[in-house]
């Protein structure tokens, strides 16, 4: 315990010896070490930092909005197979360009994931230990200054007291804080510049990765939606010709729906009148429930796709999950295409993508 205090004693001591140190350098009472080599070393250093890190929140949000895109493509390509009907012409055309194009933004978004966003990470992640061992130099530098002035000190009063054994120890002090010093300096004069240098060869490789695989997705995107194209010029050729046009002979005529002629309607007909009845009633009785909701939920959703939340302010949930939307503690920081919400079994709250559900 008596270990502990000195050690915490010690530490005090050698903060307020900076403080005091720096305060008398900031007055100009002392001199400091100057190194302007140095100094320009960190300003690139932090110019640098700051680049990386723009890009790297940048790079997240676009991954965000490719994955956001992926999601309302398949939505979209799903409803236009559900609603082309199997008799047209390309049909199965349809569907097979459909799982393709599914394929393509899948193997994009890995891409992007894969081979940009995780080489920028460690990229990044260089930045906040050099940060330290900067700071860490700063500090033993203001140490070795303030020792040299007790030393120059020790040297005036030397004379009148002759004391040498006080002079050999601030000596001794001296020499050990320039030796921390000089090593952690030496090691930043050949890092910093090191790490400078390795952005350009970083940004060229990490660019090109991405440009390469924008390139490729567009292309083969391209070629897709090019072959979809010529499907529906030849459905609209054959409506022309009248392929698909539905002859009055098979038109059931039912004399204003009497009572008698409701006895003509086939029983596929019927079949079909009771489920959309059915359908119906179920959705009514889903939107009396939504209108008994807890305070504050301002509605409920289903989650359509399954998402796994990327930053620690968004939210898990699988499909089939259902969400309580809830407003934005602060209405500025909503962003677009994202709602805020709560999982109705488990309570956890957190962003997630508007599209990744719909509204019950």
């Amino acid at each position: 315990m008596a270990e502990k205090g000195a050690l915490l004693a010690k530490s005090v001591q050698k903060h307020a010896g900076r403080a005091k140190e720096k305060i008398l350098q900031n007055l100009g009472k002392v001199d400091r070490t100057a190194d302007d080599i140095f100094d320009e070393h960190i300003n690139n250093f932090n110019r640098q930092y700051n680049n990386a890190n723009k890009l790297q929140k940048e790079f997240n949000n676009y991954i965000r909005c490719v994955r956001a895109v992926q999601s309302a493509s398949k939505s979209l390509m799903d409803a236009i197979c559900e609603i082309y009907e199997p008799q047209w012409s390309g049909y199965d055309s349809v569907l097979t360009q459909a799982q393709a194009t599914d394929a393509l933004w899948q193997e994009f978004s890995h891409k992007l994931g894969d081979q940009v966003l995780v080489p920028l990470n460690t990229y990044t992640g260089q930045f906040p230990e050099m940060k330290k061992k900067v700071e860490k130099r700063n500090r033993k530098l203001i140490d070795y200054d303030s020792q040299r002035h007790s030393f120059q000190n020790l040297q005036a009063n030397a004379s009148k007291r002759k004391d040498d054994v006080k002079l050999t120890k601030g000596r001794e002090q001296l020499e050990e804080a320039r030796r921390i010093y000089e090593i952690l300096n030496t090691e930043l004069h050949d890092e910093l510049p090191a790490l400078f240098d390795s952005r350009i060869l970083f940004l060229v490789t990490n660019l090109q990765t991405l440009f390469a695989s924008e390139q490729v997705f567009h292309s083969e995107t391209s070629k897709l939606y090019a072959e979809l194209e010529a499907i529906v010029d030849k459905l609209a050729t054959d409506s022309q010709r009248g392929s698909y046009t539905l002859k009055k002979s098979e038109i059931p005529y039912y004399n204003n729906f009497s009572d008698n002629a409701l006895k003509i309607i086939p029983d596929s007909v019927k079949n079909k009148q009771n489920a959309n009845y059915s359908n119906q009633t179920n959705n009514t009785s889903i939107r009396a429930k939504t209108n008994d909701l807890p305070p504050g939920v301002l509605y409920r959703v289903k989650a359509t796709y399954s998402y796994q939340k990327e930053d620690a302010d968004e939210l898990n949930f699988e499909v089939g999950d259902i969400i309580r939307v809830i407003e934005y503690d602060d209405p500025e920081d909503q962003e677009e295409g994202w709602l805020m919400g709560e999982k109705e079994s488990t309570g956890e709250k957190g962003l997630f993508p508007a599209n990744f559900t719909r509204q019950i």
